[in-house]
């Protein structure tokens, strides 16, 4: 019989599961390539046996979407976490461009890129969906209280500089220019008409 770590079966149950989604985390992270996330390195990587994933998960559409639950509420308690620690709307915009691109840096935005490109991630798709509208509430909030008029599709539009400013720092641009960039941009094109 082998011997658990924990206190309980349960409470061990809980911390091999843990280290399973943590091992398929690292290694989106670390690869960008949802294809590296497979039962065989997920197990090696936790030193359990290939045939143990199978306890705690019935297949790899399973494990990744144990990823995502994971990751993605981080993410945006991270980014809520930053824009309610600012008090104008103008430094609420600010903090989210900031924290989203924090996210990158620690190598979250690369577990969302292998997983958009991943067939067996697939349909986690409307996850994703979900977790988009639940980052943009608040900067559309933060908007509207600086005047725009249109808050919603502004916060898409901002949205867009984010996402170009995380392009270019994946693509090797110095995080901090980037990033000072992308506020300026953000704090300089939204608001209200003169």
């Amino acid at each position: 019989m082998p011997k658990i770590q924990a206190a309980t079966v349960a409470d061990h149950r809980a911390l091999q599961r843990r280290a399973l989604v943590d091992a398929a985390r690292e290694l989106l992270e670390e690869t960008g390539d949802g294809a590296a996330v497979t039962f065989a390195t997920v197990a090696r990587r936790t030193g359990l046996a290939r045939n143990s994933v199978y306890k705690y998960f019935a297949d790899r559409r399973e494990l990744l979407a144990a990823v995502v639950a994971d990751a993605v509420p981080r993410w945006l308690e991270a980014i809520g976490a930053a824009m309610a620690a600012a008090d104008a709307p103008e430094e609420k915009v600010a903090a989210y461009v900031r924290a989203q691109l924090d996210v990158v840096r620690a190598g979250g935005h690369r577990v969302a890129q292998a997983l958009a490109g991943d067939a067996d991630a697939a349909a986690l798709k409307g996850g994703a969906a979900d977790a988009h509208r639940a980052l943009l509430a608040p900067v559309e909030e933060a908007l509207a209280a600086l005047g725009e008029p249109d808050p919603r599709r502004a916060a898409r539009l901002l949205q867009g500089v984010v996402n170009a400013a995380v392009t270019a720092v994946e693509a090797g641009d110095d995080p901090d220019a980037v990033t000072g960039l992308a506020v300026r941009a953000a704090l300089s094109g939204f608001g209200p008409r003169a």
